[in-house]
């Protein structure tokens, strides 16, 4: 073969290029092969899918709009224990089942590393998303290497979000958020801290107060680009009100009138009743902090208090999409993440059913060839999902196998060391296996307070996880997505589908 190569390399290289043209001209003949099993429900939804994939066309055109939605602690296990969950609360057997953004013709892997740790958190992570550079884990929109003496500088030190950009260009932005809207992710779309722990001025070391740093609170009021971020719902309601009204700041400033005072008729909600009174065709900007701390799980939601996430997305679109240049939404399904890290799969399972339901809400609500949607994680969780279930075993259940020849589960739960087991359960956490005296039994681990078993006892419950996330898209420039990627490409990409350059 390699002499082969070598003759063809010593001829003239225009004898070489006819060659090169003359096989690019031969067409391959179309093979027809007998189907396997044309029957079969597996071949035709194999047929199916490659037939969607045939057809999807390059969504060449530029965004108007894009929307982030960001999953806390999303990891590849949860997105498939969810899509199973989902399908056996519809009465499915629920493997066969598709989350609304599993319907998204593209998908990329990606990086969740920061700059200085191989398992991240939300504040490095979320900044790699909105700033297009990777940080330090706790950090939130800082260069790498910059620490609490610079927080005081002019921002022009600290690399520009997404929000920042898109309001000097004239967009709309806006943030929706089952946590604090103070808390890492939320915070990452509008402010830089070198630390996330500093939500309102309580929490500012005596350096840092001396140096001038802003706490996040105070940075979301006084954002200084363009008219400011437009829509913000979320909880959290404590940083921006004085310790004498039932807040945590102790400088004495009530930043929710101050941010009523603040142009374009600014309105402020705290219940669901008023957020439903809205009138959304005149509201320009709004402020809606529904709870002191974080919203509730979506299993412990009081509907007459906190409105849901999917009525929140949509109430945000409505609002930004008025604008006719654009707009910037990142949508934040917090609390699968505090699940999580409570080792509660079945509250970090309601949250990501709630939060694809978001997503359909988006879907359904804005043009897909003039608005991008990435739905992505920040980073994983360390929950497993393995054990060998049946098809079909209920997917927070205790694992029972399929008998042979019937197919049907068996009665018995199967076990190791003596002991049933559940197939979800959590590597780190606080809930030790060996500590299980009793058998565990079917209505003890499918209760909504019920913390899955854990192989290592962790001080603060489970932990995040390091390895990648997915990242799925649709709409305008959406082919862009693919391949394996680094975290902080997903802003390049959001920018340049909106058609935005950078100077050098």
């Amino acid at each position: 073969m390699y002499k082969t190569i070598s003759k063809i390399a010593a001829k003239p290289l225009s004898l070489l290029a006819s060659v090169v043209l003359l096989s690019a001209c031969v067409a391959v003949p179309a093979t027809t092969v007998p189907a396997q099993s044309s029957g079969d429900p597996y071949w035709r939804s194999g047929q199916a899918e490659l037939q969607q994939r045939i057809a999807l066309i390059q969504q060449k055109h530029r965004a108007k709009n894009v929307i982030l939605f960001i999953a806390d602690g999303m990891g590849i296990s949860t997105v498939t224990a969810t899509r199973i969950y989902d399908g056996q609360s519809r009465g499915q057997s629920g493997e066969e089942n598709s989350l609304s953004f599993d319907k998204f013709p593209h998908v990329a892997l990606v990086k969740t590393y920061n700059s200085d740790s191989q398992v991240p958190d939300s504040a490095g992570t979320a900044s790699a998303l909105n700033t297009g550079v990777k940080t330090r884990r706790g950090a939130i929109n800082t260069w790498a290497t910059q620490d609490v003496s610079e927080c005081f500088g002019p921002q022009q030190r600290f690399p520009e979000s997404i929000a920042e950009l898109a309001e000097q260009a004239g967009l709309s932005t806006g943030i929706v958020t089952t946590a604090r809207v103070t808390h890492a992710t939320p915070a990452a779309v509008y402010g830089h801290s070198p630390s996330r722990q500093w939500e309102d001025d309580s929490q500012l070391p005596k350096k840092a107060r001396a140096l001038g740093c802003k706490d996040l609170a105070r940075q979301l009021v006084e954002f200084k680009h363009g008219d400011g971020i437009d829509v913000v719902f979320g909880g959290g309601r404590r940083s921006f009100l004085p310790q004498l009204s039932g807040g945590t700041r102790m400088d004495k400033r009530n930043l929710i009138s101050q941010w009523q005072q603040t142009g374009g008729a600014a309105h402020y909600v705290e219940n669901a009743e008023q957020f439903r009174a809205l009138d959304l065709a005149n509201t320009q900007r709004v402020m809606g902090l529904f709870t002191d701390s974080h919203m509730a799980f979506t299993i412990d939601r009081d509907n007459a208090r906190e409105p849901s996430l999917s009525e929140m997305t949509a109430s945000a679109i409505d609002i930004l999409s008025r604008n006719e240049k654009g707009y910037f939404l990142m949508v934040e399904g917090a609390r699968v993440d505090h699940a999580h890290h409570a080792t509660n799969a079945h509250r970090a399972l309601t949250d990501a059913q709630a939060f694809a339901n978001a997503v359909q809400t988006a879907v359904d609500k804005v043009d897909l060839k003039d608005t991008l949607i990435l739905v992505t994680a920040d980073h994983s969780h360390l929950m497993t999902f393995a054990g060998y279930p049946g098809r079909g075993n209920p997917i927070l259940g205790l694992v029972h196998d399929r008998e042979l020849g019937t197919g049907k589960l068996e009665k018995e739960p199967y076990r190791v060391d003596g002991k049933p087991y559940t197939t979800l359960g959590y590597y780190i956490g606080s809930h030790l296996r060996e500590a299980d005296h009793q058998p565990l039994t079917q209505a003890q681990v499918t209760a909504a307070d019920y913390l899955q078993q854990s192989a290592i006892r962790g001080p603060y419950g489970g932990h995040h996880a390091g390895e990648d996330v997915a990242l799925f898209a649709t709409g305008a420039k959406s082919h862009l997505v693919g391949g394996v990627i680094e975290q902080h490409t997903v802003f390049h990409i959001i920018t340049h589908a909106l058609g935005w350059t950078f100077t050098h």
